[in-house]
């Protein structure tokens, strides 16, 4: 598989867009105009403007430093969850990985867009709040591949050569583990951004997200639902981001998942 030249590229270019487009361009996220309301893309305006006259391309910059601040925290906290969690079970095993298997399956049990749900319905909606609920609710598949390839990996001639031996238990998943589990955490990581950013949208568009003056993609396509018919332009672009940086983030994981089964096959 060809490196993904047009992902990375892509993902580079809106992370620069969403946290550094507002220095150089002169539009506003919230400032009102009654003389402008919903106009459609212009040299003006060049995505339009929504129903209170503001300029949207400076709306989706800076909703997007929100969204994209909740995938990559979100990605980060359940990808190390999922690694130390299913390190723990696959190097200790017993009652440890009989425990966290009963923990994931419990979490598992229930669709995690509803567990997101319930979750966010009992407090008030934040950025932190938002991340914490995602990360709870996003660990379980990064814990399931970790704990598999643990459970390969502690069954080596040198790993239980290094038990036998007595050698410091952190020493040797630091040492040892660390390095063959990287690249699927990798992966995961990845993945982790994309679903941390839908489920936020999510959330967001059917309004239990991100509350109001804060905006993401989500509570921008939110606002666009309503007037879809005459102003297409407010759902289409956030939606569209929401869409680029999925796409690109799936194929720079495809890129690396086949670069690492591509590696285990020549060690092989």
């Amino acid at each position: 598989m060809k490196f993904p030249f047009f992902s990375t590229v892509a993902i580079t270019s809106v992370l620069f867009l969403c946290f550094f487009g507002l220095n150089i361009y002169s539009g506003l996220a919230y400032e009102l105009n009654p003389e402008a309301i919903l106009l459609p893309p212009s040299w003006d305006n060049f995505l339009g403007t929504d129903r209170l006259g503001r300029d949207l391309l400076a709306r989706v910059m800076e909703g997007g430093k929100i969204s994209l601040t909740i995938g990559l925290v979100s990605a980060i906290i359940t990808s190390l969850a999922g690694l130390i969690i299913g390190v723990s079970a696959g190097f200790f095993k017993g009652k440890t990985d009989k425990t966290i298997i009963i923990l994931i399956d419990l979490f598992l049990t229930f669709p995690t867009f509803f567990l997101l749900l319930a979750l966010v319905s009992y407090v008030n909606a934040s950025v932190w709040v938002i991340i914490v609920v995602i990360s709870i609710t996003g660990w379980m598949g990064m814990a399931r591949m970790i704990r598999s390839e643990s459970f390969a990996i502690s069954n080596a001639p040198f790993i239980k050569i290094l038990k036998i031996g007595k050698v410091n238990s952190l020493k040797i998943i630091l040492k040892y583990f660390t390095p063959i589990l990287a690249p699927i955490f990798f992966i995961s990581f990845t993945f982790g951004i994309s679903g941390a950013i839908l489920a936020e949208s999510g959330l967001s568009f059917l309004g239990i997200g991100i509350n109001p003056p804060q905006i993401s993609w989500g509570t921008i396509l939110s606002e666009g639902k309503e007037v879809i018919d005459i102003a297409w332009w407010l759902s289409f672009f956030p939606g569209l981001m929401i869409f680029i940086v999925t796409y690109s983030l799936i194929n720079i994981s495809d890129y690396l998942q086949t670069k690492t089964d591509s590696k285990e096959q020549h060690e092989a």
